[in-house]
C-alpha cells in the first residue's frame, strides 16, 4: 500500500527554533548593552557558554540528554508537567539556572552584577514566548500532505514546553493524527520504544512510515534503528560522518510532497 503516515520532528524541522533563541538572545542582550555598554554579541556567546556549562553539573543532565531537553529551553521552560520525578527536579532548578546562567555570563564579560543577572533571566522567557516561527514552508507543505496520508509530530522535549511552543503556533496542531513527547512517554528519540508507541498511535506498521527531521542523532537513528524510512531535513548543508546515513536527504520541507509521492507508489 505504500506510505500512508509521515512522522515530523518539531524543533527545527517544522518550528525554528533556533532562530527563536537568537532573537530572544539578541533582544535580551541588546537591553544588557543598553544598560551597562556590553558589546552584545559578546555578551551572547558567554551566556551560551556559561549556560551550556552549568547545565551539565546538575544532576538532571543525563535526563534531558534522554528525553531531549536542551540547555536553552532550560533558560524559559517551567517543567511544571510530566510524570518522571526529574520534571520536578527541573522545575526547582530552572529559576536558579537562568540566573546563575546570566549573571556568570555577565561576569564573563567583566559585569559583575548578580541582580541584573537575574533581571536578564527574567527578559530572555519573556522575549522567547513572543517568538514563534515557523519555516515558510511549513503550512503549504502541510497542506499538501494533510489527507493524503496520516500525520504524526514526534517531538522530544518537556510537555509543558512543547505543549506551550503549539500553543504559541496554534495553526499547526489540527494537522496531525496524533501528537507524541518524548516527556510525556518516558523515553526520548532515538529510543526503539517510543518510535513502536508512535506506531502504535497511529495503529501502522513500521513499513508504513516515514520520518522526517533534522537531527541525524536523534530523528535519522532512531527511524533506521527500527527499520523505518528515514529523510533527513538538511537546510544549512551540513556535512555529515558515515556514522548515521538517512534514507534520504533533502534540503527544504518543499521536497517532501514529491518523495512521499515516489516511495508511495514504489
Amino acid at each position: 500500500m505504500g506510505i500512508q503516515a509521515i512522522m515530523f520532528d518539531l524543533d527545527d524541522t517544522l518550528l525554528w527554533d533556533d532562530r527563536s533563541v537568537k532573537q530572544a538572545f539578541e533582544a535580551t542582550c541588546a537591553y544588557a548593552s543598553q544598560r551597562t555598554g556590553a558589546d552584545a554579541a559578546e555578551l551572547e556567546q558567554a551566556v551560551r557558554r556559561e549556560a551550556r556549562a552549568l547545565y551539565e553539573t546538575y544532576e538532571t543532565f543525563p535526563f534531558t540528554q534522554m528525553i531531549g531537553i536542551n540547555p536553552f529551553e532550560g533558560l524559559w521552560g517551567n517543567f511544571t508537567a510530566g510524570e518522571h520525578e526529574m520534571f520536578r527536579k527541573l522545575g526547582q532548578i530552572a529559576p536558579d539556572y537562568r540566573r546563575e546562567a546570566w549573571t556568570r555570563g555577565l561576569a564573563a564579560v567583566g559585569i559583575d552584577d548578580a541582580a541584573f543577572g537575574a533581571e536578564l533571566a527574567e527578559q530572555f522567557p519573556m522575549h522567547r514566548r513572543k517568538l514563534p516561527i515557523a519555516y515558510e514552508e511549513t503550512f503549504s507543505v502541510l497542506d499538501e500532505l494533510q489527507g493524503k496520508y496520516k500525520l504524526l509530530l514526534l517531538t522530544n522535549g518537556s510537555p509543558d514546553l512543547q505543549e506551550e511552543k503549539l500553543a504559541m503556533t496554534p495553526e499547526l496542531v489540527p494537522y496531525f493524527d496524533e501528537i507524541v513527547i518524548s516527556g510525556s512517554f518516558g523515553e526520548g528519540k532515538p529510543s526503539p520504544k517510543l518510535f513502536a508507541h508512535a506506531l502504535e498511535r497511529l495503529g501502522l506498521e513500521v513499513g508504513d512510515c516515514i520520518m522526517v527531521g533534522d537531527k541525524l542523532t536523534t530523528d535519522i537513528k532512531g527511524a533506521n534503528g527500527v527499520g523505518m524510512i528515514s529523510v533527513w531535513i538538511n537546510r544549512h548543508g551540513a556535512v555529515r560522518s558515515d556514522e548515521i546515513v538517512p534514507a534520504y536527504e533533502i534540503a527544504s520541507l518543499s521536497e517532501l510532497p514529491g518523495l512521499a509521492a515516489r516511495l508511495s507508489a514504489e
